[in-house]
């Protein structure tokens, strides 16, 4: 197997991939992105570099002959002052924009790092066990109206996606209270919690934007999604059928099972039936 870098961002999913290549015994190098990543230990073989050392990392994957490169974990989307660009990020970015929507510029920086000479996959090709599949999770099941909340916040969140805007939509009684943007997801469902009113319960709905660029950035949903659904009022979460990663899905059926709230996987082929 070819070596692979892990560019690792924040959440469960590098250390996953991490335990993935251990398991499978394949050679691999992580890359930590400086406030993002979790640490790791030192038997795993790894390095720290900030968000805009661009040059720093290419040298450092070559370095420790890397072949195949994922990017995988959530990195909060900064502005240029933040980034610090070094030589080669800031001519990187004037090529690109920093205008461009999160898709778009992950696609550009896909395409960078392919120049390079790395080939790059989706975590999706080895974290298998982990995709969404459809049905139901767990003993809980979405109601009538549950459905037809699912149902619409899946056309308004792939309408949305068009736009590259988001991937998260909530909906309770047939009303959209809100839609994922640049706040994340967790934001998204504080901020409706504010906003719900007598009736149905809400609804969280993840879907992958139409044209995203799967290699990078699939909806995600975890633990800590279900504990923050159940905390602001929500009755369940959908997210799409092999195009949405669930972390740990024992874990996650376990605890939606304990607050009672249902998980479901959905495509939309399957709601139109609905």
């Amino acid at each position: 197997m070819k070596k692979l870098g892990i560019i690792a961002g924040k959440g469960q999913l590098p250390l996953l991939l991490i335990e993935a290549c251990q398991q499978q015994r394949r050679p691999f190098f992580v890359l930590r992105l400086d406030g993002y990543a979790a640490p790791l230990p030192a038997n795993v073989p790894h390095a720290t570099v900030r968000l805009g050392a661009m040059g720093k990392a290419l040298n450092l994957l070559r370095k420790n002959q890397v072949k195949q490169i994922v990017m995988i974990g959530a990195v909060r989307r900064p502005s240029i002052w933040e980034v610090r660009p070094d030589w080669r990020a800031l001519c990187f970015l004037w090529k690109v924009g920093m205008r461009a929507g999160d898709d778009g510029l992950l696609k550009s920086i896909i395409k960078q790092i392919e120049t390079e000479g790395f080939e790059v996959i989706g975590a999706d090709q080895i974290l298998t066990q982990h995709l969404a599949y459809k049905g139901v999770y767990g003993k809980f099941q979405p109601s009538k109206q549950a459905w037809q909340d699912v149902k619409k916040g899946f056309a308004v969140a792939k309408t949305l996606g068009k736009a590259d805007v988001g991937q998260a939509v909530i909906v309770a009684g047939g009303l959209v209270l809100g839609v994922e943007a640049i706040e994340g997801t967790d934001a998204l469902i504080k901020r409706c919690q504010e906003l719900h009113r007598r009736g149905p319960k809400g609804v969280l709905v993840k879907v992958k934007k139409p044209q995203q660029e799967r290699r990078a950035d699939l909806p995600t949903i975890g633990v800590d999604t279900v504990k923050q659904a159940a905390r602001c009022g929500l009755q369940g979460l959908a997210i799409e059928e092999g195009a949405a990663f669930v972390v740990r899905p024992q874990e996650v059926i376990k605890q939606a099972d304990k607050l009672g709230l249902f998980v479901v996987g959905v495509n939309e082929q399957c709601l139109k039936n609905k």
